[in-house]
C-alpha cells in the first residue's frame, strides 16, 4: 500500500480541498491512512516546500502540488 503523504500548513484552504480529492480517489482503507505534515514544523520542509503547498508525496515522491494530479494519483493507485 502506497504511504501518502500531504505537505499542508494552518488554516490554508488549498490543502483542505487536495486532502479531500484526495479522498475521493483512494479506497477508504488508504484515504486513512494519509499522513500530513505542517511544513512550518519542519524548517528544512518549510525551505524546500514552504512556497508550494500543498505538496503531495507517495512513498516520499513527489506527486503534484497545489491542485491535485487525480490521473497521477489512479496511475499510482492501480
Amino acid at each position: 500500500m502506497t504511504a501518502w503523504t500531504v505537505l499542508s500548513r494552518a488554516e490554508c484552504s488549498l490543502c483542505e480541498q487536495l486532502l479531500t480529492e484526495l479522498a475521493e480517489e483512494l479506497s477508504p482503507a488508504e484515504a486513512a491512512r494519509v499522513s500530513v505534515v505542517d511544513v512550518d514544523g519542519d524548517p528544512a520542509l518549510a525551505r524546500k516546500y514552504g512556497h508550494r503547498v500543498p505538496v503531495l508525496l507517495a512513498d516520499g515522491d513527489f506527486v503534484c502540488d497545489y491542485r491535485l494530479d487525480r490521473e497521477r494519483v489512479r496511475q499510482i493507485v492501480r
